[in-house]
């Protein structure tokens, strides 16, 4: 079942400690940060807490990053993250879509040294901004093919 075209869409940006989370607004063209999830060294996806923040928002779907390696090809943390879809998606019941998520810390920190920031003791925020690249450029597409 494909996300509907309108309604908030909550985003997560995979990674081992820290999943970066963001949200759309209901018509779906701007991302913003929502804030991040942290998990314990070994232990399963803090879900208690992301069911808080799906119950708070209301989203319509919910987006994946899928952590490609740089030749595009699926390894241990792109199957975790399907494994984490299939997850959130039996539990929230709503549509989950899996996107590509190459790059969105690195364009984060770039765009944070480029105006001069710094990103030491940053890592939630920079998780959660990956976050919102990763929606926005889902919104884009799914705009793009639209037209």
């Amino acid at each position: 079942m494909p996300i509907p075209s309108t309604g908030r869409i909550i985003a997560i940006d995979w990674g081992e400690v820290r999943l970066g989370l963001a949200l759309c607004d209901e018509g779906q063209i701007l991302a913003s940060p929502l804030g991040t999830l942290t998990r314990r060294q070994g232990k399963r996806f803090p879900m208690p807490a992301f069911l808080e923040s799906v119950e708070t928002h209301h989203p319509v779907g919910i987006v994946v990053g899928l952590p490609l390696t740089s030749e595009g090809e699926e390894g241990d943390s792109a199957r975790a993250a399907r494994e984490l879809a299939d997850l959130v998606g039996r539990r929230t019941s709503l549509p989950v879509e899996l996107t590509d998520e190459r790059m969105t810390t690195a364009r984060v920190l770039s765009g944070i040294r480029e105006q001069g920031g710094s990103t030491r003791g940053r890592r939630a925020e920079v998780d959660a901004h990956a976050a919102a690249v990763l929606l926005q450029g889902f919104l884009d597409r799914r705009r793009g093919s639209s037209v």
